[in-house]
């Protein structure tokens, strides 16, 4: 992933990385790629029996068949390693800036490696097996059919990997985008999040292969346990990764995106996780994301010495889950409109309270009514999606409203112009200038400072969802709020770093506008931008944020710029009608009877290739 905020020297490209790095990259992405598929021609011609042992081991040990049981394992390891080099990646870039390409960061191996797990993963569960899985399965040619779960893996894997070369390209046409919600940034996102969809799909028909070989219980309960916490866990954590901005307390956008957020993952993921696993799966599934998100936080903050992300709760939304599941899991709609009510209400509320012990900016009072509504109206939204997803997964266990499948797509539409109304920024009133007075606390090349702002109007911050100063890039980070010492005036509660790379600003969040002032920022040759200097007595007018924090970006608008994000929009839709139709083909077939082949197979499902077609 590439820097999330832009700083740095003229050493660091801002507009696409350097080519050695680009020709690294691409030849190591080539050799891995060449690597595994020449393993999977092997397997499948018979020269080798590699793959065909870990499948049996795999199976012996989880009492799947081994063509879901090693890329459901390789899947779950590859995930939990490219969330780990995101989070790492984030804050790296919040304390030390931009960095020359994909190959100058550690994390970004973490997130390659991670991701191309997933898509190995994907590759794996198709070549694997000898014979057709189920009435599920995708022909590929004559006498090769693959499993839909590892159809749907592999896309997903594929689509999270195309975001890198694409994200190259967008740099180079409009500079960097330096947001965690730029168009690449949630390809490389969403797609490993989506990867749990196609995991489901995989572990089904991985059941129903079992069943229709005559051993339905043959499935060991510690892989039934660890699925009923780890898939579901996954989800939210992958569900919660659009949230990270506000994680790390940098957030481009207006406050209430945060609860918007978090309503929706605790909306889809845990109405999908209780409806598909069955009791206590929401509670599991939180319990697994606290345990990793902890354990990630910790890594990230005190071990390796950057930033550490505030992570949310979901315990109260997942008990409201389970009770609301106690009367109405078997009845999607309503189970799905019941849990997004109490998510979005009592789950709400509790969220709203720990914002205020967890994250150093907590939720305002400003913020209500707005955030309570949209909250509300998102878990809504995310819950009668989760309805859907889970009745599917369920089938034929629980019913499918016919009624269901336009109110999810209503949903979703919904959704989206819920997301498009939190990202708008405008104007809400006359402009506001701040006076500066710099009271130095350190000089030389070190120069830190208290400030003293005053603002024009006086009353411009009342109300404000937030006013701080804001420094990051210069080895670390720092957000605090502007303490009020009287009418329009305030000051900082710790010293303010004004030397070297920092980027040191007031930002003033009120309404639908979001502004700031730079009080120092570095020059940067690369973009190229002069140094703002920091006088001991200044005063400066609020400006949208985006020209500041989007200085980095060229080229917005056009012709050019329509284009590139219809594009990647097309490739995000094809994505989600492959999973909408995955989702429909697995509930479809539920209760199918097996082909014939499949019925005279021997009882083992195993990994033993298959001899090529001639």
């Amino acid at each position: 992933m590439t820097a999330i905020f832009a700083a740095g020297g003229a050493d660091d490209p801002a507009g696409g990385a350097a080519i050695a790095e680009v020709i690294g990259a691409t030849a190591g992405a080539t050799a891995m790629t060449a690597a595994l598929v020449g393993l999977g021609i092997a397997h499948r011609t018979g020269r080798t029996q590699l793959l065909a042992r870990l499948s049996a081991f795999s199976e012996r040990i989880s009492g799947l068949p081994g063509w879901a049981a090693l890329p459901v394992g390789l899947a779950t390891g590859s995930l939990l390693v490219a969330v780990f080099g995101m989070y790492w990646d984030i804050s790296l870039h919040i304390d030390d800036g931009r960095d020359a390409g994909p190959l100058a960061n550690p994390a970004h191996y973490f997130i390659l490696f991670g991701l191309f797990g997933i898509f190995a993963a994907g590759f794996l569960a198709m070549v694997l097996p000898s014979e057709r899985t189920g009435p599920t399965a995708v022909r590929i040619q004559e006498n090769w059919y693959a499993p839909l779960g590892g159809v749907l893996v592999l896309a997903c894997g594929a689509f999270s990997l195309l975001g890198f070369p694409l994200d190259d390209m967008w740099h180079r046409l409009f500079g960097q985008d330096v947001t965690l919600w730029g168009p690449t940034h949630l390809m490389l996102i969403g797609g490993a999040s989506m990867t749990l969809v196609g995991l489901s799909v995989l572990l089904i028909e991985g059941r129903r292969a079992n069943a229709a070989a005559g051993h339905p219980d043959r499935e060991k309960g510690w892989a039934r346990l660890a699925q009923k916490a780890a898939l579901p866990g996954g989800l939210l954590i992958g569900l919660s990764t659009f949230q990270a901005e506000f994680d790390f307390s940098v957030p481009q956008f207006r406050f209430v995106f945060q609860p918007m957020l978090i309503m929706l993952a605790a909306g889809v993921g845990l109405v999908a996780t209780r409806m598909y696993l069955g009791r206590g799966s929401a509670l599991l599934a939180v319990a697994f994301f606290l345990v990793v998100r902890g354990l990630l936080s910790l890594l990230v903050g005190p071990v390796l010495g950057q930033t550490t992300p505030a992570v949310p709760l979901y315990v109260v939304e997942a008990l409201v889950v389970e009770a609301v599941a106690l009367r109405f899991v078997r009845r999607p709609l309503a189970f799905g409109v019941v849990s997004g009510l109490g998510i979005g209400t009592v789950g709400l509320a509790a969220e709203w309270g720990w914002s205020h012990l967890v994250m150093h900016q907590p939720w305002p009072a400003a913020l209500f009514p707005e955030g309570a509504l949209l909250g509300l109206a998102m878990a809504l939204a995310g819950a009668i999606l989760g309805a859907w997803v889970g009745s599917r997964l369920a089938a034929p266990e629980v019913e499918r409203p016919p009624i269901l499948r336009p109110l999810a797509v209503v949903a979703a539409g919904a959704l989206a112009a819920m997301v498009v109304y939190a990202l708008r920024d405008a104007p809400t009133g006359a402009p506001v200038r701040a006076q500066v007075e710099v009271r130095e606390v350190r000089e030389g090349e070190q120069r830190e400072a208290d400030l003293l702002v005053t603002l024009r109007p006086r009353d411009a911050a009342r109300d404000a969802e937030w006013l701080t100063v804001t420094a990051w890039q210069g080895g670390g980070s720092m957000v605090e709020p502007l303490e009020e010492v009287g009418a329009g005036r305030y000051r900082t509660t710790a010293p303010v770093p004004l030397y070297g790379s920092w980027k040191s600003l007031i930002r003033l969040h009120t309404g639908s506008e979001l502004s700031i002032v730079p009080v120092y920022l570095p020059a940067d040759e690369a973009i190229p931008a002069r140094e703002v200097p920091a006088p001991p007595r200044f005063e400066r007018r609020f400006v949208a944020e985006p020209e500041i924090l989007l200085r980095e970006q060229t080229g917005g608008g056009g012709a050019v710029w329509a284009l590139a994000y219809a594009v990647v929009a097309a490739i995000a839709l094809g994505l989600l009608v492959l999973l909408a139709w995955g989702l429909h083909r697995v509930a479809a077939h539920a209760g199918a009877a097996p082909p014939a082949r499949e019925r005279r197979a021997a009882p083992r499902v195993t990994g033993r290739p298959t001899p090529a077609p001639s």
